[in-house]
Order: structure tokens, then sequence, then C-alpha cells
């Protein structure tokens, strides 16, 4: 092929066009240069780069892996911020991968938890503008609206009482869509039917909560109510409760058993909370009565009692309530209180719903990921006497043994060695390792490995709330918490929580790394760094993490809290205990986003 002679000018002008495109490209590459590394943009386009690169790896296993055992080996300084728009990020919660599922029997609000591969190893950030915590007592009424910068609520809802934006505060005037007068109104009418005071009643669950303001009310009771609802279209109904200091955690009555033991509550309360407690064969009734303790009470406000176009409803939750025996207390309005039969339902006896007893065999005490049963839990499948009206009233019942702690060997023992195991540790911690347990900076706390509930009952006289979490694959002493007249879920640390960022103010926990493992052959199930990555999406900031273990396991506990951000020291335990423990003590450092990241 033969060469095409170009004249000389023509060869010159593509030579000096090609010298212009290399002389501009270089020109480009060092303003470029500049502008990162001396202007915010540098920072911005770093760390949105950086954020990319943390959500890309969370879908590569293999460098997560690397990430988590860097992590453990102290060799990773810290673990990155997540986005600025993941500040209310719930794993199991998340509706972007939810809605996806099916909407038979609301299957697709309950958990749904995605594997760890698919999480990024990432630490939740603030919102802007956020602010420690209004203190308890004074944040039952008030919260910083920084710190929730959610007005759908306060838009929809301020009429009826539940809350208002005021400065820079929401509000909370007590009242909700049953209540508009306020719940203490409400509270002293039910007060009329059913023994408020007097310690005949401890727990209570309410369903469906709204801010939680009928549990807020009832603490001046002396009632413990922990209140639920759905990550929903208000989104933040339960994180407002948190806020407030008000025991509370997500979850929906969906396809599954609520993560409770059977005969739990006193009281179980649903204002409004449109559960449809018929449907299905009255499944939603029949879940209801296994948490209900014999001899408790039953209160619906709201549809459909006595409700418009509703008379079918009304008749089959009537009716329902018959078959199982419920003596009806009161119909005031559109309230209806039913107490529980004090023995076993007089099932099986004719009904339209084909209601059964459950066979002898069931444990209505399973409730991790247990499909709802179609069945009516016995009285007496759970081995004792817990009954409302024979077992003590409070504050009585926190120290006596219940019988229900009898499952295990020599379980009254253990029970009262426990409870004076944890009088001991709790008063050295607050004389010894500068904890602030008994003043108003902690309200909300957690205890993730709790037992029989001995740190709970220790902390009576301080103003705090704590949530027992009984992991699902330890013993099931949850039903003694629920006997002693503390409250908790059944939970597996392999996966997230159902509660939102930023809700506790304490987390404590005894053996940590058997969270992580199989009970017995000692292998991994999980891996710590995860573990401690949620407990710092939970905890807020300027928040105390306490843990308990041995001493090589408080080592690496201790890298990795470098890792999350803590400030972190480690102390011999009390001079009584016996054995290895060492305890390390961690604060929570509040850190915020480089506002160029926004």
């Amino acid at each position: 092929m033969g060469h095409l002679n170009l004249p000389a000018s023509k060869r010159n002008s593509r030579q000096y066009r090609l010298l212009d495109i290399v002389s501009a490209a270089f020109f480009g590459a060092v303003l470029l240069f500049f502008l990162l590394v001396f202007t915010p943009l540098g920072d911005s386009l770093a760390a949105s780069g950086r954020q990319a690169l943390l959500l890309s790896n969370a879908g590569d296993p293999k460098h997560r892996q690397r990430l988590v055992a860097l992590v453990e080996a102290g060799h990773q300084q810290t673990i990155e911020a997540c986005p600025a728009e993941a500040v209310d990020h719930m794993p199991c919660e998340d509706p972007r991968r939810n809605s996806q599922l099916s909407r038979e029997m609301n299957f697709y609000r309950e958990r749904h938890c995605p594997v760890p591969e698919e999480t990024p190893l990432c630490l939740i950030p603030p919102p802007d503008g956020y602010r420690v915590p209004v203190q308890w007592p004074e944040s039952l009424h008030k919260i910083w609206h920084s710190n929730m910068p959610h007005n759908k609520i306060a838009d929809r809802k301020g009429h009826q009482g539940w809350m208002k934006a005021e400065g820079p505060y929401f509000i909370f005037p007590g009242g909700g869509t049953m209540f508009p007068d306020g719940a203490v109104q409400y509270i002293e009418k039910l007060g009329q039917y059913i023994p408020i005071s007097g310690g005949v009643l401890r727990t209570a669950l309410d369903m469906g909560c709204g801010v939680a303001s009928f549990g807020g009310y009832l603490l001046s009771e002396d009632i413990l109510t922990l209140s639920f609802a759905p990550r929903d279209s208000h989104k933040s109904q339960i994180q407002f409760a948190l806020e407030r200091g008000i025991p509370a955690f997500v979850a929906m009555l969906g396809t599954r058993r609520l993560p409770f033991p059977a005969f739990s509550f006193d009281l179980v309360h649903c204002s409004r909370c449109l559960i449809p407690f018929t449907a299905y064969n009255a499944t939603y009734f029949i879940e209801v009565d296994r948490l209900l303790r014999p001899g408790g009470y039953l209160v619906i406000s709201g549809p459909p009692v006595q409700w418009p176009k509703q008379d079918k409803e009304w008749a089959d939750l009537q009716a329902v309530a018959r078959a199982l025996c419920y003596e009806l207390i009161a119909v005031d309005g559109n309230t209806v209180i039913w107490k529980k039969p004090a023995g076993d339902s007089c099932l099986p006896n004719q009904n339209e719903f084909g209601l059964e007893l459950c066979n002898e065999s069931d444990d209505p005490n399973y409730a991790w990921y247990f499909t709802l049963k179609k069945c009516v839990s016995r009285t007496s499948s759970v081995k004792g006497e817990h009954a409302i009206g024979i077992i003590p009233k409070w504050p009585e019942r926190l120290e006596k043994a219940p019988s229900r702690a009898t499952f295990m060997k020599n379980g009254i023992d253990v029970f009262e060695a426990d409870t004076r195991r944890w009088r001991r540790r709790v008063a050295y911690y607050k004389k010894s390792l500068n904890l602030k347990l008994g003043t108003p900076a902690i309200r909300n706390v957690m205890d993730m490995n709790a037992f029989f509930g001995g740190f709970a009952a220790a902390l009576l006289s301080d103003p705090v709330w704590v949530m027992n979490v009984v992991p699902a694959r330890k013993p099931s002493t949850l039903g003694v918490i629920y006997d002693r007249g503390l409250i908790g879920v059944y939970h597996d640390w392999c996966e997230p929580f159902s509660t939102y960022p930023r809700t506790y103010d304490l987390i404590h926990v005894v053996g940590i790394e058997s969270l992580t493992k199989y009970s017995g052959s000692g292998e991994s199930r999980c891996n710590l760094v995860d573990l401690m990555v949620e407990m710092d999406r939970m905890l807020r900031p300027e928040g105390t993490v306490v843990i308990r273990d041995s001493p090589e396991v408080i080592e690496k506990v201790g890298r990795i809290a470098h890792a999350v951000r803590w400030t972190a020291s480690i102390h011999e335990k009390e001079p009584e205990s016996r054995g290895r423990e060492k305890i390390l003590v961690a604060t929570k450092n509040f850190w915020k986003l480089p506002s160029a990241s926004h």
C-alpha cells in the first residue's frame, strides 16, 4: 500500500494540533491536582469515592473478610463512615429490600436481614445538627427536632395531640388517635375497670403504639410497657418513642410469633392498632392470647369496637373472645376490655373459627422466626404458677424466684445467687468504673445477654429501663425475666437488632464472644467486628459500653473498639468475683461527617 504524501504545511498543522491537545491535558491534570489537594472539593470527591467503594465492597465477600481480619488484628485504624443518607438505617427493616417480598399477612413488613456479606461494613453517622438527647424525665415531653427532623407525624397527627414542632423541639402533649385529650385521662378511664394501681399489673404490651405516649404515662403507675410498631410511612414512630426514653422496638405482627415467651404480659393494649384480630381464623387473636398472662387484661380501643360500618368485624371479635372464655369487663364507647381466664381455656368447644388447643408437645415459648400457629396455647404447657393473683404483686415479684426458673437444674438456687451477684457487681460498677449509672445521663439500657435479668433488677432505683435480650440459642430464661416484672426480647446477635440507630445510652454484655459462636463446638457463626459495628449503630453518641469476658477476648474487643472509634479502658473485675474476667468500659465518641461530604 502506498504512502500518502501530505504537503509540509498540512504535516505541521497536524503536529501543532497534537501539541495543543497534550498541553491542554497536562494543564488540566495540574489544575485537577491543585483542586483535589488544596480545596474542599478534593475531600468531597474522596469521601464520595470512599463511600462508593464501601458500598461496592459490600458485595465483595473476600474484601470484606480481609477488612474484618485487619480490624481484628488491630491493623485497620478506623472503619469508614457510612454515607449521610444512612443516618436512620435499620438493616433488617430496609423498605427498599423488603418491598420486593410478599404482601400476604404483611410478610414484607417483618424482619428480613441481609446476609453479612451484603452489609456494608461502615459506621452510621448522626444527622446534621445532632445533639446529645434531652434527659429523662424532661424527654417524655420534648426532644430535639434536629435529632430526627421528620415532620410527617406532627403534620398529620398534631390535631390529635401526638406531637408538634415548637422552636428547636418536638413537643409531646401526650395525646393519641383514641385519646386526643391525653393519655393520663384515658388511663384514668381504664382504671375504672382494671387494677392500674397497686402493683397487680406490671408488664404491658402496646401494639401499634404511635409515639408510645400510653406506655410513657403508665410508667408513673409502675407499669412497664414495651411498645412496638412496624417501620411504616410515618418512618419513625419507634425512633421518637426511644428518643423520649420510653421502652420500644420495631416489630410487625405478620406471619411469625412476636419474639416473646408465653404468658409474658399482664396487659395487652391496642389503640387503633389496626390489627385484624379475627382474620386468618383469628390467628392474631390467638397470638395475643399466647402472650397474655392468665388472668391478664386485653384492651382494644378503636375499630372495630362499636365502629361505623364494622358491625361484622365487631361481632367476630366478640365471638372469638367468647370462644376463648374471656370475661367481658366493659364496653365503654369505642373501648372494650376483656379478662383472660386464669386456667386453661375452655376449649375445645364448638366455635365458628375452628379453634383448638395446641398439642401437649407444643412449646408456646418458642418465638424466634417461629411461624404463627392456628391453635391456642395451653396454660398448663408452661410449668409453674404465673397467673395474675398468684404471682406476687410488684415490686415483691422482682426478688422472688419465679417457679418458671425450675426448668433449669437447681434453678431457684441459681436465680438467687445470680440476683446477689448482680447487686455486688452493679455497686462496683458505680463505685469503681465511673459509669453514669444512677444519673439522668443514662435512660435507655440494653443487656445483650441477660440470663435471669439480674443486671436490670440491680438497677431498680436508677432512672432507667432495661431491654433484656435473651439470645435465641441460649436457655430460654426470658419467661423468668417477665415473671420478675422486667421486659425483654429474644434475639440472635448474628443479625442486627430491630431498633433505629442512636437509641441506647448504655449497652452491657457478659460473655460477648459466646454470642457469635456455636455452643459446644466453639466455632464461629459470625464475627465480633460485625457485632460491635451493630452495637455502635444502636448506641447514642457519648453513650457507654460495658463488656465482661476473658482477658483474651477483652484484648481482641479493645482492638475492635479502637476501629469503631470508641475510647476504651480495661479494668479488673470486682474483688469478690471468681474467674478470669476483665471489664472493658468504652465511650462512643461524638464524631460527625465532614461538612464537605454533604
